[in-house]
């Protein structure tokens, strides 16, 4: 069985609430990541991505002047000992494809849809290694 902790990333990006969606932008740019998490006095309090800055700037919100602290976004997130299973019927719930994980309201990483389907993928390719080897038909000795 799999759980978030075997398969989250660790290595979170994060921004302070009262930074710019520019800044964010800026930091997204230099870290080529898709997403920070948005802190609050160190705590998680919300996430931005790409598609929220692209759908502010298109409402016209001036992006150097308008704070993360805008995002009125509910933060969902999950515990790193919850099974990989749990993680993604939250994200398909809650239309979501990054969960932070959150241990005791600490962050301790994110998982991915990426990160679901990548451990999938390992998992499925384990099972059919260890069927191959189990069903092989042994050496032919004359």
């Amino acid at each position: 069985m799999l759980y978030v902790k075997d398969v989250m990333q660790t290595n979170v990006r994060t921004i302070d609430r009262k930074k710019s969606l520019t800044a964010a932008a800026k930091l997204m740019m230099k870290w080529k990541t898709g997403s920070l998490i948005v802190l609050d006095r160190g705590l998680p309090s919300g996430i931005v991505t790409e598609g929220d800055i692209s759908r502010a700037v298109a409402r016209g919100v001036s992006p150097g002047r308008t704070t993360l602290a805008a995002n009125k976004k509910r933060l969902i997130t999950i515990g790193s000992g919850s099974r990989i299973e749990e993680a993604a019927k939250l994200m398909a719930a809650e239309w979501v494809k990054k969960l932070p994980v959150v241990d005791d309201g600490k962050l301790v990483g994110i998982i991915t849809e990426t990160d679901i389907v990548k451990s999938s993928f390992d998992l499925v390719t384990a099972l059919k290694e260890m069927v191959r080897a189990r069903y092989r038909p042994p050496d032919f000795v004359p």
